[in-house]
């Protein structure tokens, strides 16, 4: 299991599904193959399987250990779902509370669950099919859902979204009951301080309650940044993409954001998606931005 401490933080990496390839041009559609030839060289093969023409991506949750709390960054996909839109999440099982336990976390131990944003891929374990009905997996834990999130992804409120019929069942399954069991928490504003060392702030346009965890302990900073990138591609040419981004504009104004302010602040980053190493300093590269260093787990 890796882990890493950053000041009194310790932070431990749970993989719900392991790397695989998924199609290119079906999560970045929109992007020129000339954009991964030039970059082929470092992407592959951790991050891009030239040739399959598959981006290479993992589902993983983050856990940290923060002031005697245990708290989980988003809870993946989860057992059990009726996804007939997303093939990949479709009746999906994995081991992932057998791999919590390797932690030495059981789900009574957790508490607080912060969901960076409602996407079936992050908040699938909030839940899990118990004696017929869809219950808290973690029954002492606060939730924390951006409300922006949640109102938009509500069926009740009726939006029309970009990822459409790919959100079936999501809110129902895995955040409503949560809610019905007044566990959550809806946290809008600048920002939601989770303690002395730990901040949730917005970072909208992949989703509109898209959101980023902030540490500052001692001299150490990282950034939990969700999905406001899906591949390392997005640190160099931070103006591409994905499928799954709602607002593409202010996807693209988060992500420059968020890349500049760990560069400046010489942030550990800490995407959602990336396999090999997982997380990554950055610098700035004129316009665009670079990798310093990969992460050093132990």
């Amino acid at each position: 299991m890796d882990t890493i401490t950053l000041g009194n933080v310790e932070i431990t990496r749970v993989v719900e599904v392991a790397p695989r390839g998924l199609p290119r041009d079906f999560i970045f559609p929109d992007v020129a193959m000339e954009h991964w030839r030039t970059h082929e060289g470092w992407l592959a093969p951790e991050f891009l399987d030239p040739a399959a023409d598959e981006v290479r991506t993992t589902i993983q949750s983050w856990l940290l250990r923060s002031e005697g709390r245990t708290i989980l960054i988003d809870t993946g996909v989860g057992n059990d779902r009726e996804r007939p839109h997303m093939p990949f999440f479709h009746h999906l099982q994995t081991d992932y509370l057998g791999k919590l336990a390797a932690t030495g976390v059981h789900p009574a131990d957790v508490d607080l669950v912060i969901c960076t944003h409602v996407h079936g891929d992050h908040v699938g374990w909030n839940t899990s099919w118990t004696e017929g009905e869809w219950r808290p997996t973690f029954p002492n834990a606060e939730y924390v859902f951006p409300r922006a999130d949640f109102d938009y992804w509500n069926p009740e409120n009726g939006h029309r979204t970009r990822s459409g019929p790919r959100m079936a069942n999501v809110f129902e399954d895995s955040v409503a009951p949560v809610h019905q069991a007044g566990q959550t928490v809806l946290w809008e504003g600048d920002h939601y301080d989770i303690d002395a060392q730990l901040r949730l702030e917005p970072a909208p346009g992949h989703t509109p309650g898209s959101c980023v965890v902030r540490l500052r302990s001692g001299t150490d900073r990282a950034i939990f940044a969700g999905d406001v990138l899906h591949s390392p591609l997005q640190i160099v040419e931070p103006d591409v993409c994905p499928c799954f981004d709602e607002d593409e504009p202010r996807a693209r104004v988060a992500r420059r954001r968020v890349l500049g302010e760990a560069a400046d602040e010489g942030a550990l980053l800490f995407p959602a998606h990336f396999p090999g190493a997982g997380a990554a300093e950055v610098r700035r590269d004129g316009e665009r931005f670079a990798v310093k260093e990969w992460a050093a787990w132990r």
